[in-house]
């Protein structure tokens, strides 16, 4: 039955940290409905995946540098929440985002643009565009960065916009607090990943830091985030809320 039936929504659940979070909510009983750009066999293996833990997943493409897609998209979503046996949802992950280095003096007006498109403009419509859909009590977990407060030259346009993201979590946490909707900002740094255009990875700076800062001693790898994430998403977390959530090991101490 729907009520007894939980689904999430994931953001770039082909690979890295969005992959990671949609195995680690299958193992613990979640279905989920996650996008991805155009890595097509890898978004089928995550769904493959997923059927041999025993639950569902389905992957929609989805290109998040284009909020005009947004309508679009939701159709279909509600056309894949038909497939569970749902009409609404209960998590959203806003994990994908894309990277950028460069300096405030070399960085071009058309890559500030493309920050701003993928990794704060579609989180703020998608979320928007999806709010009539998630349920009364639901929750909703938006990546962050380590670079939003530890400055590394070079990274100060990607850095900006991830802070720009704990503000706008704050804000969404308070006005979706009467639907008892809680959400929170996830800070992974220095995670040891391929880039991508689907996923949000750390600096080159950071990541050698991480084999050598970390007091657990290595660099932090997805599924030290995606388990995270499943958890602040179960109910033993629910009375978490409007906070960023640093997820490094012990880094920066």
């Amino acid at each position: 039955m729907e009520q007894d039936r939980r689904i999430a929504v994931v953001t770039g659940g082909s690979r890295g940290i969005g992959r990671s979070t949609v195995l680690s909510l299958a193992r613990r009983g979640v279905d989920s409905i996650f996008t991805f750009k155009t890595a097509f066999a890898e978004a089928d293996a995550v769904a493959r995946a997923v059927e041999e833990i025993g639950r569902r997943a389905i992957p929609l493409q989805l290109d998040l540098a284009e909020a005009s897609s947004f309508d679009g998209f939701v159709l279909q979503f509600r056309e894949a929440l038909g497939v569970l046996g749902a009409t609404r949802f209960d998590y959203l992950v806003n994990n994908a985002g894309i990277s950028h280095r460069g300096g405030l003096e070399s960085t071009t007006e058309a890559e500030l643009d493309a920050i701003y498109r993928v990794n704060f403009k579609a989180v703020f419509f998608l979320t928007q565009k999806l709010l009539p859909l998630i349920k009364d009590g639901g929750r909703i977990v938006n990546m962050s960065s380590g670079l939003a407060r530890i400055l590394v030259p070079g990274s100060g346009p990607y850095g900006a916009f991830k802070a720009a993201i704990e503000v706008l979590t704050r804000y969404q946490a308070k006005e979706l607090g009467a639907r008892g909707i809680a959400v929170n900002a996830v800070v992974p740094v220095a995670i040891r990943a391929d880039f991508s255009d689907d996923m949000v990875w750390e600096s080159p700076e950071l990541n050698a830091q991480g084999d050598n800062v970390s007091a657990l001693g290595r660099p932090g790898v997805p599924e030290d985030i995606g388990s995270m994430i499943a958890s602040l998403l179960s109910d033993e977390n629910r009375w978490i809320n409007a906070q960023r959530i640093e997820v490094w090991g012990g880094m920066a101490i």
